[in-house]
């Protein structure tokens, strides 16, 4: 019996009692020829293993190699590597680019025959080393394939690019949100896209923190998915808040386009009160907040005067109820109804008092360029019209009092004066 076959025949998979025999295996025969290594796996293939449990012997040997791939951090230490061979570091970052390139090319093509979380510790490793461009692009398809099983510590890979100013490769995470979308939707699930989302706005929340991420990034990494994909967009508003506060040089009309990103109706009730709140928003995104949740409240009264007997809305359709309210629940939904009114007026005086505060901000504006063009400032003006009229109340006062003088001198005073 020859090597391979011994190989073969000592293999344990799971549900088998031998583990230590496999355990020898790994450790004493594959970690010190890469190449047998190789042959080993070609060999498994042919006899019809399946993908997924060649998969689990691919992620066992790569971390025997380089405890950088496992996922346990109490694991990770020196690798086999650097302590088998007291080489230089450029012939140790060598040996790792060859490992790397090895293990992407005996993956088996099978979708979910790798775990996520390991293909993003393999891809880190690759953009460390610098492997060819071939291979990165190989990870990161598979990597877009099962996109919503990662993990956001996976997720957060360093950025090993000299021309990148951000910590975190935002890039290669944009590239790997539009490849999951580009996916044709019937091979992805709702619920897929539905974590991608939720993903996505955890990184951008830590990414945001981040000074030097740019405005373009962070846009084309919030919109890399359609817009059915948020649920809830509490999430987005958090990074886009939290943008705001690491990034307070952000012009007028950038935040008017970060906020163009949220879908005001799908903002939670406290996420729309610390919206309607939040100085660092623009004023359009706080009345869009404020007339959403108006509308959401008209909704509520509605529906509960439907069935309060107040409204007469179109019952087509609709079964009659199946018992009678009793006095105290229709007290109930009265009271509930009697609150939600007086929610809505006060939201509609802030909304009154919004557009008057905008109107005269307008008006000021309107005033001050007018008389700039002219050469006076505002201020002038209105001091120029005061004085003015000071002045014409000083001489209609003094033709008054001249002419009651006038008809109160005597005859002859008035001869002499004439």
């Amino acid at each position: 019996m020859n090597k391979l076959a011994l190989a073969e025949s000592s293999i344990t998979f799971p549900g088998k009692p031998n583990q230590s025999t496999a355990e020898c295996w790994f450790d004493d025969a594959c970690i010190l020829d890469m190449d047998y290594f190789v042959k080993t796996i070609s060999g498994i293939k042919s006899k019809g293993v399946r993908s997924d449990l060649i998969g689990s012997i691919i992620v066992h040997y790569a971390s025997k190699w380089l405890p950088d791939l496992s996922s346990d951090d109490a694991e990770k230490g020196p690798t086999s590597l650097e302590e088998s061979s007291p080489e230089s570091v450029t012939a140790s970052w060598m040996k790792k680019r060859f490992f790397v390139e090895t293990l992407v090319g005996i993956l088996p093509p099978e979708r979910d025959s790798i775990p996520c979380n390991f293909l993003l510790r393999l891809l880190r490793t690759a953009n460390m080393v610098g492997v060819e461009p071939s291979y990165r692009a190989e990870l990161e398809k598979r990597i877009s394939w099962q996109l919503d099983q990662a993990s956001l510590k996976e997720l957060m890979i360093p950025s090993f690019s000299h021309t990148c100013g951000t910590l975190l490769d935002v890039e290669l995470v944009i590239r790997l949100v539009k490849r999951f979308a580009g996916i044709d939707e019937g091979a992805r699930s709702g619920i897929a896209v539905v974590k991608v989302a939720k993903l996505v706005d955890c990184y951008l929340a830590e990414a945001a923190l981040d000074t030097n991420l740019s405005l373009d990034e962070f846009i084309a990494l919030g919109a890399a998915l359609p817009s059915h994909a948020r649920t809830m967009d509490d999430g987005l508003y958090r990074a886009i808040d939290t943008y705001l506060k690491a990034h307070p040089g952000v012009s007028k009309q950038d935040r008017k386009v970060l906020c163009r990103l949220i879908d005001c109706r799908k903002l939670s009730p406290e996420a729309s009160l610390h919206a309607a709140q939040n100085e660092r928003l623009p004023v359009r995104a706080v009345i869009q907040v404020l007339f959403s949740e108006q509308t959401k409240l008209n909704r509520h009264v509605d529906w509960s005067g439907s069935f309060n007997g107040t409204r007469s809305p179109n019952t087509a359709g609709l079964e009659p109820p199946g018992r009678c309210m009793s006095k105290r629940e229709i007290n109930g939904q009265q009271m509930e109804i009697k609150k939600l009114k007086e929610e809505l007026q006060r939201v509609q005086s802030q909304c009154l008092a919004m557009q008057m505060q905008m109107e005269k901000l307008m008006d000021k504006k309107k005033g001050f360029f007018k008389w700039r063009k002219l050469g006076i400032m505002p201020s002038l003006k209105s001091s120029v019209s005061v004085f003015e009229r000071i002045e014409e109340d000083r001489e209609a006062n003094f033709d008054i009092k001249a002419k009651l003088v006038r008809g109160r001198i005597p005859p002859k005073w008035r001869k002499s004066m004439s």
